[in-house]
């Protein structure tokens, strides 16, 4: 007997005609009172079939501002901090989830060179943060203003010492340079993304940014800690000051103004992170 070619089940779907069949109503049955009217001792009933209402726009937009975010019950500042961690690796803060770069970092191997650059360029940046919530465009930005995180000051003194051992400083390059437009651009039209690069410069400053003026001290500084990394009165209790600000000028803003906020961290690391390599150039 010849054998059957196998066929698969989206030829059949193909080749086998398609019938639509229009939805008979569901029927029951139903006993007639009077028995004597009729030789039939049932009659049909029809059932209305039940429709599911679909959601009104009113009601999936009540559900979508129900959605929690991540950090949301703790105040605004912890969700900027919840999207920071996740571009940060295992190896740079405990709660990082980013994947780790396969290609090795290069040697650490900081120049003075390199770090006055970075240094310069880091001055400017927080020149023009301290410079545009002291003019306050919008009325948040004097929120932040003598939080005691300024940080222009402190560079001007290092790069006074600095010139002072016999050290050339040079002019800002275009890390800094370009991140300081950005910043200036964003602080006159865009305030909820100028207030996300405001919290990641002086928050990661605070953080990061200490270990790593740390290890460059003790690589080719003779361990000198400089007044970049220093500041006046209780650390812990200045950032907490400037997160109940960042909070409460955060409650005024839609969820969609706040979505907006966390979408700005990306280029915040990127810009930052420009100025940082500076230091290995």
């Amino acid at each position: 007997m010849a054998s059957i070619p196998s066929i698969s089940q989206s030829q059949l779907f193909l080749n086998k005609p398609q019938f639509i069949s229009t939805p008979k109503p569901s029927v029951f049955m139903k006993p007639i009172s009077n028995p004597s009217q009729s030789s039939n001792l049932f009659v049909p009933q029809f059932k209305k079939p039940v429709v599911a209402a679909a959601g009104t726009a009113a009601e999936m937009a009540e559900e979508k501002s129900k959605k929690r975010y991540p950090g949301e019950g703790k105040g605004f500042v912890e969700e900027m901090r919840f999207v920071a961690m996740k571009l940060h690796t295992k190896d740079q803060a405990k709660e990082g989830e980013k994947e780790a770069q396969e290609k090795p970092l290069p040697k650490w191997e900081p120049t003075i060179d390199g770090y006055l650059k970075f240094l310069v360029d880091s001055k400017l940046v927080y020149d023009t943060f301290e410079r545009i919530v002291d003019k306050a465009d919008f009325p948040e930005y004097a929120e932040f203003r003598n939080t005691g995180l300024e940080r222009a000051e402190s560079l001007a003194k290092d790069l006074a010492w600095f010139k002072e051992e016999g050290y050339t400083i040079p002019e800002p390059s275009s890390p800094g340079l370009n991140y300081s437009a950005y910043v200036e651009e964003l602080s006159k039209k865009d305030p909820q993304a100028f207030i996300c690069h405001f919290y990641n410069t002086y928050f990661a400053h605070t953080a990061g940014g200490r270990m790593i003026g740390k290890k460059v001290a003790e690589k080719i500084l003779n361990g000198k800690e400089l007044e970049f990394y220093k500041w006046d009165g209780d650390l812990s209790q200045l950032l907490q000051n400037v997160r109940d600000k960042l909070n409460l000028v955060a409650e005024k803003w839609t969820r969609e103004e706040k979505n907006h906020c966390l979408e700005e961290t990306e280029k915040s690391f990127k810009y930052s992170g420009e100025i940082l390599r500076l230091i290995l150039s």
